[in-house]
């Protein structure tokens, strides 16, 4: 399998300026091995307390040397759809590794909140900084030593990126990442947006737009559009840290049970006592973040990842860049349509031939490595298939050669579009990114005057006071991480849509974030500088003209630059924004926070 030209030149590109930050990574995990990667290296009081709660039999295998134990750590809780069917995983768990002499205890639990829940809210401004708080959650919860390898229960937005943040500072233990799967289908994602439109034009009330959400997001399983949630499971299988297939099946069922059972005996075969050592720190290569950016284009994934993935390999001792994912951009052909980007959902994604399918199109067509290491022991190729129950045994065949649905995943040779789902823009107002894999072409050159906002809310108030009635590109800004926590901004989606199906030429501009759920309006997201470090987003002002240009990468203020230069950058009294709902907890991390393009993280 030849890579892809630009597909090894970034990658390359990667490991040169990583070279020292990656060879620093990897000492500091063997030096962890050869201290003890295990419970052999706890004294009898320590090694008591470890295992006081445990069964007989359990406290027996502990009390040993030889059987390993694997660490179970979780994002469970049972108001979120996502992680309520986690709650029956650590007793499956303990008996798929006592079956193959083995022992497993929950090693702790990390917060989980849900950016559906807190929308609009105040408890947003939490949520990226959630990714920080699991990452050090998961150290607390390993920080005990007792364990071999670890599995890690987690799927939605900032949960995955903070347990593999975690993972990786115990990068000398193996680790498997199981999924619970999407809830099935309800009702059809496109239909819940046009009555949030409708919502908003006053078209219909609470209690219609209620019961429509409510279809939606019915029962337990991941939310099934393609946001961040589902992009995080892409991720994880396309990087090696799932089972194969195992991404997108639903909760609740045979074939679900069995594939958490298979990871769990997975992750204890590959502990430093057996033939098969694959700790997580050797696993997330460049390779490995090359082909988890390829997957998060080919698919059109969350605008999210653009700072998890810095986040996450910087934790790896590795350094990508904005202009990593662009360049790749370039060259990656776009080859699924999953709401917002089209109307169908993970679950047709999944029907028509899924991760497999796309895994080995991309492979074949040069897009991927192929000679990375996984947790299934093979290299990517390994992946080509899909998991099946058969007669009681779980099974793994050999992905379609054809989609089911060529309107929902297409092939390398004729996707639905040559380059990916994501840009980077560049020019005198600073980097963005933006998502154009839902917006249609004839609306991706917006040049309009500005009207400037200083919150959601704001935008809000002025379009339903009906002052929003010609061409505008709407600027909110003071929403980055280090001004209120960079909250993402959805409810502006179905305003900003109104507008543009009204005939008006739309765009956003903000320092916030929209993430895997902006939709067919271009939105320049994660403006960086932000607004509260004096970026050039907060010298607009009203009535400035901007020019947006998603196909060729830029994003322009167009008039006299100097003095445009020369004003004098706004600022914003935010201290209301900084207390209630847990949000005067998080000063040092608004003051800590790194830039957007950097992964908006609180770790050096």
């Amino acid at each position: 399998m030849t890579v892809h030209s630009l597909v090894k030149e970034v990658t390359d590109k990667i490991a040169a300026r990583s070279e020292l930050t990656r060879r620093d990574y990897l000492d500091r995990i063997a030096a962890q091995k050869r201290a003890g990667v295990n419970r052999s290296v706890l004294s009898c009081g320590n090694l008591a307390h470890g295992f006081a709660a445990c069964a007989p039999g359990d406290k027996a295998a502990l009390a040993g040397d030889r059987a390993p134990n694997l660490g179970i750590v979780t994002a469970y809780n049972d108001m979120l759809s996502a992680h309520q069917p986690y709650a029956t995983y650590p007793d499956i768990i303990k008996v798929a590794a006592r079956e193959v002499r083995a022992t497993a205890q929950v090693a702790g639990g990390v917060p989980a909140m849900c950016d559906g829940v807190t929308q609009g809210q105040p408890g947003m401004d939490l949520s990226l900084f959630s990714r920080d708080v699991i990452a050090m959650a998961t150290a607390i919860a390993l920080s005990h030593n007792m364990f071999d390898a670890a599995v890690y229960l987690g799927i939605c937005d900032k949960i995955v990126p903070g347990l593999m943040i975690g993972a990786l500072t115990f990068g000398h233990l193996p680790a498997v990442f199981v999924p619970a799967g999407p809830m099935p289908s309800g009702l059809p994602n496109d239909e819940k947006s046009r009555v949030r439109q409708l919502f908003m034009e006053g078209k219909v009330g609470r209690t219609e737009l209620l019961e429509a959400e409510s279809k939606s997001y019915h029962s337990p399983g991941t939310c099934t559009f393609y946001g961040t949630a589902n992009s995080n499971q892409m991720l994880m299988e396309i990087m090696g840290l799932h089972l194969p297939g195992a991404s997108f099946v639903n909760p609740g069922t045979p074939l679900r049970d069995a594939l958490t059972r298979a990871a769990t005996k997975q992750a204890l075969s590959l502990v430093a006592e057996g033939n098969n050592y694959t700790p997580i720190g050797e696993v997330m290569d460049e390779k490995a973040i090359v082909n988890g950016l390829v997957g998060l284009l080919a698919t059109g994934g969350s605008t999210n990842h653009t700072m998890h993935l810095v986040a996450i390999a910087a934790a790896a001792g590795l350094q990508i860049t904005w202009d990593d994912m662009s360049a790749l951009s370039d060259v990656v052909p776009s080859m699924t349509r999953i709401y917002p980007n089209g109307v169908a959902d993970v679950n047709h994604f999944h029907a028509a031939g899924g991760m497999g399918f796309l895994i080995r199109e991309l492979l074949d067509a040069g897009y991927l490595h192929n000679d990375v290491k996984t947790v299934w022991g093979t290299g990517l190729e390994g992946y080509t298939v899909e998991a099946k129950l058969i007669d009681d045994e779980l099974k793994f065949e050999p992905a379609p050669k054809q989609s089911a649905l060529p309107k929902v995943l297409a092939s390398a040779k004729e996707p639905f579009a040559r380059n990916g789902g994501l840009k980077v823009l560049h020019g005198n107002l600073g980097k963005s990114v933006i998502k154009v894999s839902a917006v249609k072409p004839e609306h991706r050159l917006v040049e309009a005057p500005a009207r400037v906002f200083h919150s959601q809310a704001g935008l809000q108030d002025a379009f339903k006071a009906g002052e929003l009635d010609g061409d505008v590109i709407a600027v909110v800004r003071f929403s980055g991480p280090r001004a209120i926590g960079m909250p993402e901004l959805h409810k502006l989606t179905p305003v900003l849509g109104i507008l543009q199906d009204r005939g008006q030429k739309v765009a956003l501009i903000t320092d916030g974030r929209m993430s895997g759920a902006s939709g067919k309006v271009p939105a320049a997201i994660h403006m960086t500088p932000e607004a509260m470090d004096g970026g050039p987003i907060a010298k607009i002002r009203d009535g400035d003209i901007i020019r947006l240009d998603a196909d060729a990468g830029t994003l322009e203020y167009v008039g006299d630059e100097r003095e445009f230069n020369s004003r004098t950058p706004a600022t914003e009294d935010l201290r209301t924004e900084h207390f209630g709902m847990g949000r005067e907890l998080f000063a040092g991390f608004r003051g800590l926070v790194s830039a957007a393009d950097k992964g908006a993280g609180v770790f050096a």
